[in-house]
C-alpha cells in the first residue's frame, strides 16, 4: 500500500476511520525526508493492514501548527484517535520497525485510562504521576 496524502480537509475522517496511523510530517526542500522517504514507503509495504499518511508541511501549514511540528520528518503515531508517538528525525528502518512493533503491542485501554487519571489530576491541581 502507498502513502496517503493528508490535508486539512481529509485529516479528520482518516484518523477517525482508522484505528492505527502513522504520519510524517516533510517537506521537499528537507533532506533528512527525503532520505526517510523510501525508509517509510518501506514500511508501508511491509505493513498493509496500517496506513501510512504524509503531511507536506509546506502546502498543509495549518496542520503542522496544530500539531507544533517544530522540525522535520517528525513520526507520529495514532492508535484510536490518541497519539501514542510523536519524534522528530529520521529514523533508520530499524529503529522504525522497533517503534511500530511497540505501539502495536500497547494496550489501548490502559493509554486512554492514563490519559483519564492525568486529566483528573490535572484538574485537581496535582501534577500527573510518571508510570
Amino acid at each position: 500500500m502507498s502513502t496517503v496524502e493528508l490535508t486539512k480537509e481529509n485529516f479528520d475522517q482518516i484518523v477517525s476511520d482508522n484505528d492505527f496511523v502513522l504520519i510524517d510530517f516533510w517537506a521537499s526542500w528537507c533532506g533528512p525526508c527525503r532520505q526517510f522517504a523510501p525508509v517509510y514507503e518501506g514500511a508501508a509495504e511491509r505493513h498493509p493492514d496500517l496506513v501510512f499518511a504524509k503531511v507536506d508541511t509546506e502546502a498543509q501549514q495549518e496542520l503542522a501548527a496544530a500539531f507544533e511540528i517544530q522540525s522535520i520528518p517528525t513520526l507520529m503515531i495514532v492508535r484510536e484517535n490518541v497519539a501514542i508517538f510523536a519524534q522528530p528525525g529520521a529514523l533508520p528502518e530499524a529503529a522504525l520497525e522497533d517503534v511500530i512493533g511497540q505501539a502495536r503491542a500497547l494496550d489501548m485501554d490502559k493509554v486512554r485510562q492514563s490519559i483519564k487519571d492525568a486529566e483528573a489530576a490535572a484538574s485537581n491541581g496535582e501534577r500527573p504521576q510518571q508510570g
